[in-house]
């Protein structure tokens, strides 16, 4: 396949087949009967039935076929897109990703692997390229554009645009990722405009990353060539990103969920510059709620007309992103096709992907062998780690906190007073909501820690540590004990990375996480099910904030992008004025 594949045919050959069936001389290869078919391009459900020939959209009409089903009226609607995912936020591989999101009825996705190129660079790259080589599952991606995401920490590599120049010409890479260093790029930074003018030069996709990113701004943003933007949390914020000509991606996630709020910022008017994303999402949320179909009956529950919801879910994306031929089912069109019994809960019957029966009653009909992880695998390189590294002293107890907020990325700086022992050393007190957290260089044997507090974490006793912190993914824990927090650390490390929970010096629960310390190489319901006997623990048993996801929030405190306070390994950072700050209020 070519990237911006035309929905014609260039081998005459299956051309005139193509005709021969269209006008009813030959029999199609498959033929759906008595069925309502979603037109994404007249906004109306056609009555009839649709036929489809070597993989492809004939069309409706009085057609017969070689094989011939009777849908009983069910709704036939093109295959989902999701605009912008990291695979790696499902804890799972390629492989497994599309054995979940298939039978969701998601045929397709422009992925993001600035993760697992955060950890192991264009070996990481190359992984998630071979893993998702001839799944059912159409697995584009855009180049990471961020590794590091700033200079402001330590990551496992460095990416010009000279190495990211290596994956120019493969047929699945469409663009340059979500450019979330805009602060480099508003002040005209040479590498970075490097990355812009490479991906510019070659006419592909600028993926944006700009919270908060308005007026004056907003405009050398969009200019410069960022054409889609998914960190909108506002109504307001949406406009004005489609008043300058960007696309708006609502984004529907594990830990950010904006689609409540921007959904009803679409109209009439704009609903067709208006995609759906999911960008991070885990396991349990894909196989319990769904996907992109999760999209769909949140946005028609909330007055959105069912068929305008399909477009921002279908066609929208493939318009968006080039991906020509896909995203209607049309004269043409590739036979990507997700069956429903109605347009209200979007529960998916069946799923074909170029014609073939893929998925049924919610289960994948395909199970592919997994990728050599050997690339990407390997001991974490952390360097003179102790318990003493988790000390904390402090000159003041009027500190700095990062207060977390629920289904949000953001976090609030607030003023905290906190409990210090005779030593001046933080000590976390029962009574206050305050807790430590560190970042730990993982990559390079740097040594390095960052310190920091939290609020509205809720932990009251114990540890949990992850080697999933975006972006740069070092190791991040947090606890209400130093030695519950390092044992947590070396348990990671001799697992290789993952996630672990540690009470009383005792190991409570962990998820191994082999792939670059962010996937599992087991199935999705595994990994699920894992998850599901550990948020217990984490919330009743160290008493986590049961409206947080305690993993995913966690993961999100050390991403120096996002505002308003995170943490690197290098300190505390606040991401509004794109420097360095001291935990002691001056």
């Amino acid at each position: 396949m070519k990237k911006n594949e035309s929905k014609g045919l260039a081998d005459k050959k299956e051309l005139k087949r193509q005709i021969d069936v269209a006008v009813g001389r030959k029999r199609a290869d498959l033929v759906l009967k008595n069925a309502k078919v979603v037109n994404v391009f007249s906004h109306e459900v056609q009555e009839g039935t649709l036929a489809v020939d070597r993989g492809r959209i004939v069309g409706i009409g009085a057609y017969e076929g070689e094989r011939e089903i009777d849908m009983e009226g069910a709704y036939l609607m093109p295959g989902l897109i999701d605009a912008h995912v990291h695979i790696e936020s499902s804890l799972s591989s390629p492989e497994q990703f599309a054995r979940a999101v298939v039978p969701r009825g998601t045929t397709a996705i422009v992925a993001d692997p600035h993760e697992i190129a955060n950890v192991c660079g264009t070996e990481g790259i190359s992984y998630m390229l071979d893993a998702s080589e001839g799944l059912p599952l159409r697995v584009f991606f855009m180049l990471p554009s961020c590794v590091p995401a700033t200079s402001f920490e330590n990551a496992g590599a460095v990416l010009d645009a000279e190495n990211l120049s290596l994956f120019l010409d493969h047929p699945r890479v469409l663009g340059l990722g979500e450019m979330m260093d805009y602060p480099s790029l508003l002040a005209g930074d040479e590498k970075v405009l490097d990355k812009m003018v490479m991906a510019s030069s070659h006419g592909m996709l600028i993926d944006g990353h700009g919270p908060m990113v308005l007026g004056k701004e907003l405009n050398a943003y969009a200019g410069s060539g960022v054409e889609t933007d998914h960190e909108s949390s506002t109504i307001e914020e949406m406009r004005e990103r489609l008043a300058v000509g960007m696309y708006c991606l609502i984004r529907q996630g594990s830990a950010a969920r904006n689609l409540p709020d921007l959904i009803h910022g679409v109209n009439e008017s704009n609903s067709r510059r208006c995609l759906f994303c999911t960008d991070d999402r885990q396991p349990e949320d894909i196989l319990k709620e769904g996907h992109i179909d999760n999209h769909l009956r949140m946005a028609v529950a909330r007055g959105v007309d069912p068929v305008t919801a399909i477009q921002m879910a279908t066609i929208n994306s493939a318009e968006a992103y080039g991906l020509k031929g896909t995203g209607a089912l049309a004269p043409g069109y590739r036979a990507d096709i997700v069956v429903v019994d109605d347009l209200k809960d979007f529960q998916v019957r069946e799923v074909y992907i170029a014609g073939q029966k893929v998925a049924e009653k919610g289960r994948a009909l395909f199970d592919p062998p997994n990728a050599d992880i050997s690339s990407v695998s390997g001991a974490l390189q952390v360097k003179d780690f102790s318990m003493g590294r988790l000390e904390l002293k402090l000159e003041s107890d009027i500190v700095r906190v990062m207060r977390v907020q629920p289904e949000s990325l953001i976090t609030e700086e607030v003023s905290r007073k906190v409990h210090l022992d005779q030593q001046g050393r933080f000590v976390f007190h029962p009574s206050l909501d305050v807790l430590k957290m560190a970042v730990i260089e993982r990559h390079n044997n740097t040594g390095h820690v960052g310190l920091g507090l939290v609020e509205n974490y809720r932990l009251k006793r114990g540890a949990v540590a992850l080697t999933i912190a975006h972006d740069s993914h070092n190791i991040i824990v947090i606890g209400a004990d130093d030695r519950d927090m390092s044992r947590a650390v070396e348990e990671l490390i001799d697992m290789g990375g993952g996630i672990t929970m540690v009470l009383d010096g005792q190991v409570l629960s962990s998820l191994a996480l082999p792939i670059a310390g962010l996937m599992s190489d087991r199935s999705a319901d595994f990994v699920a099910e894992q998850l599901a006997r550990m948020y217990p623990i984490a919330r009743e048993t160290l008493g986590v904030n049961p409206v947080l996801d305690p993993f995913m929030t966690l993961s999100f405190m050390a991403l120096p992008v996002i505002p308003e306070l995170k943490l690197t390994d290098l300190g505390l950072f606040d991401a509004r004025q794109f420097r360095f700050v001291g935990i002691e209020v001056s």
